[in-house]
């Protein structure tokens, strides 16, 4: 037995280092799981000073240019008996947009027949007294007597035709009724009668119907006083509209108002635009956009700032810890963002993994 004990006591030992190593294998395997990535997620810029334009905006609104705005008045005053257009409907020019029937048409007609008969009858007497005149039965006084009746039937006949064809009545017809004929192509604006109503003519201070030809719009912005120096007609612009957020249009100032609102205290800017495929409505609301010089500012990328509720803030490098500091911006620029407030040139930012820190401590 004694024999046997240097082998056992070999064994143990073998048996300890075995142990022993593995116990540092496991602590040399939990090490290296505890070491850090060298690729860091949160990524710090420095923020910089640079020269970034300064944009006046304007608010803006669409409108018809009111060149090609036509408001169609009844041209007699009588009932509707149909519309035959509806609001936003395109119409061709001489195309039928309602019918009235009005007793004023009954009038004009029986005028008019009534000039007719007279113009004939005159036109025949003149006849007979030259005739008489050139074979020595009558005196020329008679002549001119008979020739001023016939001019004065024949103007009075004018006179009633014109009345039917301001009514837009074609003479031979037999209908009291009234077309309303549009004068230009466009589009609907606005219809203000249904039918069944009694519409009144001329007199009346609201359209039957309203058209307008959108292939050009007008973009009409207010400029507040203190910013008036900073335009001029002819000064590019770029225009923005609710309905289009992804989309600008480029133009030009075309004329500013010359007199100041006095409650408003603003001037009226006008840009117009080409509309062919009619997207800008008639009062939609936008932006004017107006470069007016560049300034130095503060920038850092958007990507740095944090923002919650009406807080703003980003984290910087502060000897090698992350602080959380309260900022405040300007405007966007492209990717970055001008920095009035909290930071100074020079101090790093977080641009990338910033939302990794929000929340962490800050040691």
């Amino acid at each position: 037995m004694q024999n046997l004990k240097p082998g056992l006591g070999a064994l143990s030992l073998i048996v300890l280092a075995i142990a022993f190593s593995g116990c540092d294998s496991e602590q040399n395997s939990a090490k290296a799981a505890a070491k850090p990535s060298d690729s860091d997620p949160v990524r710090y810029v420095k923020a910089i000073e640079q020269a970034i334009p300064d944009t006046l905006d304007l608010a803006a609104k669409a409108q018809a240019d009111p060149t090609k705005v036509v408001r169609i008045f009844p041209p007699a005053s009588g009932r509707v008996l149909a519309i035959d257009v509806k609001p936003g409907d395109r119409v061709r020019k001489g195309q039928t947009l309602a019918i009235l029937n009005s007793s004023d048409v009954a009038s004009a007609r029986s005028d008019y027949a009534k000039a007719r008969i007279e113009a004939e009858r005159a036109t025949r007497a003149m006849d007979r007294q030259k005739l008489l005149l050139e074979h020595g039965a009558a005196a020329e006084k008679d002549y001119i007597d008979a020739k001023a009746q016939s001019d004065g039937a024949a103007a009075e006949l004018a006179r009633a035709r014109q009345r039917l064809e301001l009514l837009n009545v074609d003479p031979s017809a037999g209908s009291d009724n009234v077309p309303l004929i549009a004068p230009t192509s466009g589009v609907v604006l606005d219809v203000s009668a249904g039918a069944g109503e009694f519409s009144k003519s001329l007199e009346s201070a609201n359209p039957l119907i309203t058209i307008a030809d959108l292939n050009t719009i007008w973009i009409i912005g207010d400029v507040y006083e203190k910013d008036v120096e900073k335009l001029g007609r002819g000064k590019q612009v770029t225009i923005t509209l609710d309905a289009y957020r992804e989309k600008q249009w480029s133009g030009h100032i075309e004329s500013i108002s010359g007199a100041l609102d006095p409650v408003s205290r603003t001037l009226k800017v006008r840009i117009a635009l080409p509309n062919t495929d009619e997207r800008i409505k008639p009062e939609m609301f936008g932006t004017i956009h107006v470069k007016a010089g560049t300034h130095q500012a503060l920038v850092v990328p958007a990507a740095a700032i944090i923002r919650e509720g009406s807080t703003t803030t980003a984290f910087v490098n502060h000897g090698g810890k992350p602080e959380q500091r309260t900022v405040t911006t300007g405007q966007t620029i492209g990717e970055n963002v001008e920095i009035t407030g909290g930071l100074q040139a020079g101090d790093e930012v977080a641009a990338e993994g910033a939302e990794l820190l929000k929340g962490g401590p800050t040691e």
